[in-house]
């Protein structure tokens, strides 16, 4: 993630600093290179948005795995939870039916 932030980060400099060199080197009116400044911010305007909202949708993607994950860990812990619940009963009342009838040999 890290490498595909530092390579955007470089495209975005370079394409600041060549609309900013072909600006200054331009042979155009004042009112034309300001048009075109305030047309370069806005285009990097507009690609910072566009990031944004695609890190948005990946954060909410990456949000939503985990949650679907976490929940089926849940569900699958409960359930063999539930399981060896049933198990452990299972157990004590086999014990109780044992310990009834030693108590009724040692009560004749």
């Amino acid at each position: 993630m890290s490498n595909r932030s530092d390579n955007a980060s470089a495209l975005l400099l370079g394409a600041v600093i060549g609309a900013g060199l072909g600006i200054l080197f331009a042979p155009h009116k004042g009112s034309v290179t300001r048009e075109k400044i305030k047309d370069g911010f806005d285009d990097l305007k507009d690609q910072a948005t566009d990031r944004f909202n695609s890190f948005e949708e990946d954060a909410m993607e990456k949000y939503t795995e985990t949650k679907e994950d976490l929940k089926g860990t849940i569900e699958n812990l409960i359930s063999k939870t539930s399981y060896k619940a049933e198990e452990t009963i299972t157990f004590l009342e086999e014990k109780l039916v044992e310990l009834k009838k030693q108590n009724a040999k040692l009560q004749r």
